[in-house]
């Protein structure tokens, strides 16, 4: 299955690898236009051998900007909540799922996605039309639903390592396109 392939990659990373490419992922992250003139930003904190996040919401966070972040509900949604800083964060077991760090403070409800200027996915990969290959839960598949049925607009990107820009992943009917990619050596950008 393609989604454990992309997962066996990332988990053969070493710890500084995951590091470094966080560092460097925040940096070109921060240099996109849909980031800088961002008021509110969705994102998540990465867990694993995912492209770091923490530095990235850190950064954003110093510049002013609001960063929510998603804990999820018992059937698979989000809700939202303010990301104030690395000690604002609980870890959270889901069931036979991995453990997740979410905002300990007030939820937002799962619209308060609708708000976000730029939204911030994760992926495993992600191929030349923009499509995104989740890990197959469906939580972001209703976010991205979501912001279409409130006719909100914000940018979509997809975090990810360089080799997770690929020619093509499976996509569902349902499946909605990324605006652009980050990943630690520079930017994608696909036609929307």
């Amino acid at each position: 299955m393609l989604r454990r392939e992309f997962l066996t990659v990332r988990n053969r990373l070493t710890a500084d690898v995951v590091r470094e490419a966080a560092g460097a992922l925040a940096a070109r992250a921060l240099e996109l236009p849909e980031l800088a003139r961002a008021r509110t930003v969705a994102a998540y904190v990465s867990v694993g051998s995912e492209p770091g996040t923490l530095t990235l919401l850190d950064a954003l966070r110093a510049r002013g900007v609001r960063v929510l972040l998603p804990a999820l509900l018992p059937d698979n949604d989000l809700d939202w909540g303010a990301y104030a800083g690395e000690g604002s964060l609980a870890r959270v077991q889901h069931g036979g799922k991995m453990a997740l760090f979410e905002p300990a403070g007030e939820r937002l409800g799962p619209d308060a996605v609708s708000a976000a200027d730029a939204v911030l996915l994760p992926g495993l990969a992600v191929d030349a039309r923009g499509m995104r290959l989740g890990r197959g839960g469906g939580s972001y598949d209703r976010v991205l639903a979501r912001l279409e049925r409130a006719h909100a607009h914000p940018a979509l990107v997809v975090l990810l390592y360089d080799v997770e820009i690929v020619e093509s992943v499976p996509a569902e009917p349902h499946d909605r396109p990324v605006h652009a990619a980050v990943t630690p050596s520079g930017v994608h950008r696909f036609g929307t």
